[in-house]
């Protein structure tokens, strides 16, 4: 499969059209910002270790019965994917309270949720991602009752699924971000990306933050910790 025109480039991806109109090539970069843009840099090898992670995740998520644009790994830093129109909200779901949910509730970092939290967030860099509730999405027809619907009830089930297969490797699911789509027929799939980048991962022994909190915050160590976290997701 052969990478026809660039569709689209984002913070860390290019997104390819190919011959075929139903399929994809995302290719995965080292870029890496934070806080909406205004810090920005370059983490060795990002690319390549969230294109692995990402669709080691999806396969597991696929045969827990969520679909997803996860087609065939095609090298280090491309995969080809199902094409998808991606609903303009990101999907959150937190079980421990951390960074703007710590700072905008007044609750201490590493504070256990009493039930998992989802969130929308809107889509929107030049109004900063602001939080959105169900009315708000469906008064501005962002997507319909039955599709928010079948959205929350996939995204708690990753949270199920991958929250028990990072804790077999030594790893806290803290929060996630994720990212849904409808294919040309309306079907919902799970799309973007699970990464370091998109989840908070915290050492299960120590504490320790192993996701882009490591770049967000100075913390040192950025390309070693994401080497990391793929060696164990790969065990």
């Amino acid at each position: 499969m052969e990478k026809v025109k660039e569709l689209y480039e984002g913070k860390a991806k290019k997104v390819y059209t190919t011959d075929d109109p139903e399929l994809y090539i995302v290719s995965y970069k080292d870029d890496a910002t934070a806080f909406d843009g205004q810090k920005k840099g370059t983490i060795a090898d990002k690319g390549i270790v969230n294109n692995t992670m990402s669709n080691i995740i999806f396969a597991l998520i696929e045969e827990a019965g969520v679909p997803t644009h996860f087609v065939k790994q095609l090298s280090d830093r491309e995969t080809l994917v199902k094409a998808v129109t991606i609903f303009p909200l990101e999907v959150i779901i937190r079980n421990v309270a951390a960074g703007h949910f710590s700072s905008r509730y007044g609750v201490d970092e590493g504070t256990p949720l009493a039930r998992p939290a989802l969130e929308f967030s809107y889509k929107r860099d030049d109004l900063g991602d602001p939080l959105m509730n169900d009315d708000h999405v469906l008064a501005l027809g962002l997507a319909t009752e039955a599709e928010l619907a079948t959205v929350r009830k996939y995204a708690h089930k990753v949270n199920e699924v991958m929250g028990a297969f990072f804790l077999d490797k030594g790893l806290k699911l803290i929060d996630f971000k994720i990212e849904f789509g409808k294919l040309s027929d309306g079907t919902i799939i799970l799309a973007d990306e699970v990464s370091p980048d998109t989840c908070r991962l915290w050492d299960v022994e120590t504490n320790e933050k192993m996701d882009k909190d490591r770049f967000r915050r100075d913390l040192g160590k950025v390309e070693e910790t994401y080497q990391e976290v793929l060696n164990r997701v790969k065990k």
